[in-house]
């Protein structure tokens, strides 16, 4: 008996009655085209073969199927689609069981929907993460999940983009068996020789009658459309899932297919896909540094932190997390004892939310100490000092750490803004320095900053990025200079909303346009819930230095001279009666505006929310283009990520270069040398962008790894 040949990435191999078809198709078994011939051939000839009484698909190596190949988006489609092979699967007139393990998700998981039966091993995630990327599952994963497992928990799967274990899946019917075992090759024949053994019959996901309760299936629509409405303001992709979902509960199952293919193609039209999948391969391409491919990090057995306070234990929290201990450092025991509070009150949140037991509590606990005296750091493998931002106390604390930490230590510095070349020079061991610039609260916010000073060992920088990877957070390589890339941009982009404050429009309608733009606060808000007095203490630091031809706006220091430091003073630039956290316009505040535009002799003119978010986007776009100039990123997607991660840029946008890309880089420009007819000190173009556009280029001809 013979089989027709396999494709290289889907082979085929009869064991007994069962032909075992198996993707291989590294590095997570992507829905290629080749995959898509194999499988339809795979289908083909067990049909053909009389031999053959069942079909098992399993994948090779770490995973069944992560998703179909997203590379593949947005270019002429290859026959055959996803849908028609997940249609001939289930057509299939032997049983076909899939067995699942590793990541099933996207098109993977559709494939299982698709067959006739689903095994799943423990570690196994399934999912359909496509509203993730500003898609939906295009080819029956709206149809068919929710007739396998209705509505509620469809909708719930979909809208959510999360992952399932094995053990969920199971219980609300995603899949039919749990593995007992890792083993999915054994698993999975053992499984099929099973259902042959019981004659078990072709069972087609289409005919599932999960949505017989037709009201309920549709009060359940009904919610998420609303809670959609709500949450996912701004994003297209949801509220088609939504509507996708509805038609497989009001119209046959062709018919349902025909509608989520079209919105499946609208979402692929929408420039939203562009955004998230130029993010979602940016956030990839950041872990590429140059140092992680040329060194190995050190041992990461032992942490410690200097200092007690609100990012402190922040990053305490972080580390205990990722099941490390650490060490904290305090003055005397009363600022010990606070940091351990502080540490607490997280963990007891948690507890009071359900999502954390008092037990595991004390064993996070249990890997904490804490001292008052630099001794106890002698084995730390990494110290991260978490100190008042003062450039002469943090070197203060690098000599004792210079003094006590054993050779090899790493010894990393959280500041914001603070030159870390002076930090390193000051020590003995200038090699073993590194900025680790956490953003708060340090154990919830994923970007982390990788600054680089000169003198560092690539070992050292390696080792950061293993940090990152432990503690699970999105390191950013940045170089040194004020602010690195993240807060040197929020310096220029705030002075541009300062400046629109001044010249007439209130930051009341700042605010407004930018959460319109996408993002969750406007700059102002963000000063209140920041604190003012941070930004203050950073712009008298900076007074000495200021070029004085530059404009300097000084509305936010009479508010910080009036003590308004934002919400923990109950008001800033907002009101916050009685404690509230949504903040209210303040008449004062639009008095003291119009004082200071007299004082600067300034005739306020109105602004439109476009030509505000013309100048917003302008100033940090070209700042953008000038930390990539001088080399502070490495890349434009580096800019793209910070702002992604750690300042609220709506990631369906892609960040701001993926976004000036897509408005033009000429029409940048001129928006630039327009607004430099006002202010030509701040409205200075970057070398960068003028050479792009001399050369037709755009800033993703720079996204290749350093």
């Amino acid at each position: 008996m013979t089989l027709p040949p396999s494709a290289d990435v889907v082979t085929r191999e009869l064991h007994g009655k069962v032909l075992l078809v198996t993707i291989d198709h590294a590095p997570v078994n992507a829905l290629s085209a080749d995959v898509r011939r194999g499988l339809l051939a795979a289908i083909d000839a067990a049909e053909a073969e009389p031999a053959v009484e069942a079909v098992l698909i399993v994948g090779a190596g770490r995973n069944f199927i992560a998703g179909a190949d997203i590379r593949e988006f947005g270019k002429p489609p290859v026959p055959p689609s996803l849908p028609d092979v997940y249609n001939r699967i289930e057509a299939c007139a032997k049983p076909v069981i899939a067995a699942l393990h590793g990541a099933a998700l996207g098109g993977g998981l559709e494939v299982a929907l698709a067959a006739h039966y689903r095994i799943a091993v423990d570690g196994a995630k399934l999912g359909l993460p496509e509203v993730q990327l500003g898609l939906l599952p295009g080819a029956g994963g709206t149809q068919r999940t929710p007739r396998l497992i209705g509505a509620p928990a469809a909708l719930d799967l979909i809208l959510s983009g999360r992952h399932a274990s094995a053990k969920e899946a199971l219980g609300f019917g995603l899949i039919d068996r749990r593995g007992a075992s890792g083993d999915i090759f054994a698993e999975g024949l053992a499984y099929v020789h099973e259902l042959l053994a019981a004659q078990a019959p072709v069972r087609r996901t289409r005919d599932a009658t999960a949505l017989s309760e037709r009201a309920a299936s549709l009060a359940a629509v009904a919610k998420a459309r609303e809670e959609t409405a709500r949450k996912a303001r701004g994003l297209f992709s949801p509220l088609k899932v939504v509507d996708a979902v509805e038609a497989a509960i009001e119209q046959p199952f062709d018919e349902g297919l025909k509608l989520e293919r079209k919105l499946f193609l609208q979402c692929l039209d929408s420039p939203q896909r562009a955004g998230l999948i130029h993010a979602f391969f940016a956030e990839r391409e950041v872990l590429k540094a140059p140092e992680t491919r040329e060194a190995k990090p050190r041992a990461l057995d032992a942490l410690g932190v200097v200092g007690g306070g609100t990012m402190g234990a922040g990053i305490a929290v972080a580390v205990l997390d990722a099941g490390l201990p650490v060490t904290m450092i305090e003055r005397d025991e009363a600022s010990l004892a606070r940091g351990r509070a502080h540490i607490e009150k997280v963990y007891d949140g948690l507890i009071a939310k359900g999502r954390l037991t008092a037990e595991k509590k004390a064993a996070l606990m249990a890997r904490w100490s804490g001292s008052t005296s630099y001794d106890a750091l002698a084995q730390a493998d990494l110290v991260i000092e978490a100190v008042f931002e003062d450039l002469d106390v943090k070197k203060a604390v690098f000599a004792e750490l210079d003094r006590v930490c054993k050779p090899g230590a790493v010894l990393a510095t959280n500041t914001s803004y603070l030159d870390i070349d002076a930090i390193a020079a000051s020590i003995s061991r200038p090699a073993d320095v590194i900025g680790l610039h956490f953003f708060s609260p340090a154990n919830i916010m994923k970007l982390l900053e990788v600054v680089v000073p000169k003198q560092v060992s690539a070992d050292v920088v390696a080792t950061a990025f293993e940090l990152a990877k432990k503690l699970r957070k999105t390191p950013v390589r940045a170089g040194v200079c004020d602010g690195f890339i993240g807060n040197r941009l929020l310096a220029v982009y705030r002075a541009a909303a300062d400046a629109l404050m001044e010249d007439g429009a209130s930051p009341y309608q700042i605010d407004a346009a930018v959460r319109a733009f996408g993002f969750p606060m406007g700059p102002f808000q963000v000063v209140d819930l920041a604190g003012g007095d941070i930004g203050w203490a950073a712009r008298k630091r900076r007074a000495a230095k200021r070029d004085p031809n530059a404009r300097y706006v000084q509305i936010a220091d009479r508010l910080c001279e009036r003590g308004w430091f934002g919400q923990k003073t109950g008001r800033g630039f907002y009101l916050y009666p009685e404690g509230s956290r949504g903040g209210l316009p303040d008449p004062e505040v639009e008095a003291i505006i119009d004082a200071e535009r007299e004082r600067a002799g300034i005739t306020p003119r109105s602004f439109s929310d476009e030509e505000i978010m013309r100048r917003y986007m302008a100033a940090m776009i070209n700042e953008g283009a000038n930390v990539v100039h001088e080399g502070i990123a490495l890349r434009p997607l580096d800019v793209d990520v910070t702002l992604l991660y750690g300042y609220g840029f709506p990631r369906y946008r892609g960040g701001p270069m993926k976004y000036a890309d897509g408005v033009g880089l000429a029409t940048i420009l001129a928006d630039i040398r327009e607004f430099a007819k006002e202010d030509p000190l701040f409205w200075r173009p970057s070398p960068l962008l003028i050479e792009l556009v001399e050369r037709g280029a755009d800033f993703a001809s720079l996204n290749t790894t350093a």
